[in-house]
């Protein structure tokens, strides 16, 4: 079994490294593509207008470029903090649902019954006075964490 699963972890791993060799192969000839379309480019600006207006005409093309790039950053950044946001409440709904959940369970007020029983009231009251400190804890350090703003 642990065989196998070395073996695919393995093959994964092998196709993960071919295909990120190929996409840095794809990337570099695009790269060297987008030169040779630059350079051309300017030639002709330069043979038409002259040597000025090719160089101010590249420098426009490259800001446009950049300014392209740095708005799609902006955009997917702020996507990503949204659905880091979204799973944040998501996972803090669900924690509190879980432990909510979890102590109303018969099992648990069972279980917790019979050691009441066993262990007797008197040593009981300070091990539940401990775990309701922690629960608390536990339970205003997940709200508090939910409803931070944004940065």
């Amino acid at each position: 079994m642990f065989q196998r699963m070395i073996e695919d972890l393995k093959e994964q791993t092998g196709a993960a490294l071919r295909l990120t060799s190929l996409a840095a192969a794809a990337a570099v000839a695009l790269f060297i593509t987008i030169a040779f379309l630059c350079a051309a480019a300017f030639v002709v600006v330069l043979e038409r207008y002259g040597l000025t207006q090719a160089c101010l005409a590249g420098a426009a093309l490259f800001f446009i470029v950049t300014a392209i790039a740095a708005a799609s950053f902006l955009i997917r950044r702020n996507q990503i903090q949204a659905l880091a946001e979204r799973r944040a409440v998501q996972r803090a709904k669900a924690a509190r649902s879980a432990m909510q959940s979890g102590l109303a369970d018969p099992r648990v007020i069972a279980a917790g019954l019979q050691m009441m029983s066993t262990i007797g009231i008197r040593r009981l009251i300070p091990i539940l006075a401990v775990g309701g400190l922690a629960l608390g804890f536990l339970v205003s350090r997940h709200s508090s964490g939910a409803q931070q703003p944004a940065e």
